[in-house]
């Protein structure tokens, strides 16, 4: 099939259904040829990245909206403006092509349609593009503006960055050597800015071709996530909660660290099939469970922990980036909902902790109400939860926790609070 077709169905399927594209591309990829699956993707994620940039442009040269049966139709025209825009590819070619795509989608009535709105689009470009100056949703974009005043602009444009390849080396893998390793073979890294292991490419490439990844020397991470297994003080012997543990990067990173007793705990079955494909490439093992966190007298065993890792679920503002369908996706009645749940998965989590034992609280998200609120809330009525400060040169402190902007140490953005139980 055409890969802007199987791009514009894999888009109908999200924006008719807000199935997000991660849960979306493996089946829509598989219907694509081997040569053209990188461009479905690259079409995917820039259609959703830009689309507050161009859907309005779409629906001024349109005389009436789509019906959600045509949404494929819609997603072909954003796909041709993204063409037309931002990839290296001639207007003729990103035209001619686009609007083929409508036959391989059976709708042939569409081809004129499609045709006149990108000769349109071309014709009238530049004045169109002056015009379309939103690149996010009015509330996300009013959100960062009302919390980060002094830092909105940076993490809008960030966000619309293609986000660096990130990746962790296991701790027994020295860094310099591995750099060493990688210019061997004509690949230029360099070290990360923040986490201990972390390294940077320069270029993309397929990972599972890099020296060691086979064996689990690296794993794919971008570097503030990475921070989680260094900020959480765990020792050989240790039995550890990894909460809200998929898709397993930090389940991992914990392992390797230590020789500890993990549980990792996950709501979706579908997300720890991950979770274990990320252990076994590197031969660790763990206590898996899919289970409610919030409601752990449903999977716990009764023994405490000594440390738990909450990464809380989050309206992954923070990592915009690299999830580009968060714009479409997410909604504002989301994060006063996930805010509630994140304090009930907490306090539930809380429980489980010995005496004297750590949990640090971690999301993806820059929203306030996700995380320093949270924190602050929790403590008010908390007696025997303490904030532990984290010293480091990354990051904004905050009242409780550190936060990591997006862009910021060129990473994703990050919430981070590490708490100690009191004896």
């Amino acid at each position: 099939m055409n890969s802007r077709a199987v791009a514009a169905l894999c888009l109908a399927d999200l924006l008719n259904k807000g199935h997000s594209l991660s849960a979306l591309l493996p089946v829509y990829l598989a219907k694509a040829q081997a040569r053209d699956k990188g461009l479905v993707q690259e079409l995917c994620f820039g259609a959703c990245r830009w689309f507050y940039r161009y859907n309005p442009i779409i629906q001024s040269l349109l005389a009436k909206p789509f019906k959600p049966k045509d949404a494929d139709i819609h997603a072909l025209l954003l796909l041709g403006l993204y063409q037309i825009e931002q990839m290296r590819v001639p207007d003729h070619a990103a035209l001619s092509d686009t609007v083929e795509a409508c036959r391989d989608l059976n709708k042939a009535w569409a081809t004129k349609l499609v045709n006149g709105v990108l000769r349109n689009f071309l014709r009238q470009k530049d004045a169109l593009l002056e015009t379309a100056q939103s690149h996010h949703p009015k509330w996300i974009e009013k959100a960062i503006h009302r919390h980060w005043p002094n830092s909105a602009e940076t993490i809008l444009t960030a966000n619309n960055q293609h986000p660096p390849l990130s990746l962790r080396l296991a701790p027994w893998i020295d860094r310099q050597a591995y750099l060493e390793q990688l210019a061997a073979i004509s690949l230029i890294a360099k070290p990360g800015q923040m986490a201990a292991n972390s390294i940077e490419l320069e270029t993309m490439v397929d990972v599972t071709s890099l020296p060691g990844f086979n064996q689990g020397d690296l794993s794919v991470q971008d570097e503030a996530a990475q921070l989680a297994g260094e900020l959480l003080p765990i020792i050989d012997g240790d039995r550890v909660l990894d909460c809200c543990c998929a898709p397993g990067g930090k389940t991992l990173h914990l392992l390797q660290s230590a020789k500890v007793d993990l549980v990792a705990i996950d709501l979706e079955a579908k997300r720890l099939t991950r979770v274990r494909e990320n252990l076994s490439r590197a031969k660790q093992q763990a206590t898996i469970i899919c289970g409610d966190a919030a409601k752990p007298e449903s999977w716990w065993d009764k023994t405490p922990f000594d440390h738990i890792l909450l990464d809380a679920p989050c309206s992954a503002t923070g990592v915009i980036r690299r999830h580009p369908d968060i714009k479409l996706l997410r909604k504002p009645a989301d994060i006063a909902k996930l805010a509630s749940l994140q304090a009930d998965i907490l306090a539930a989590n809380w429980a489980l902790l010995k005496k004297g034992g750590y949990l640090l609280y971690a999301t993806c998200s820059v929203m306030p109400e996700e995380n320093v609120q949270v924190i602050e809330a929790f403590l008010a009525h908390t007696a025997d939860a303490k904030e532990e400060k984290i010293h480091a040169h990354w990051g904004i402190e905050q009242t409780a926790g550190r936060q990591i902007l997006p862009g910021q140490h060129n990473s994703d953005g990050f919430y981070y609070c590490l708490l100690h139980k009191q004896k």
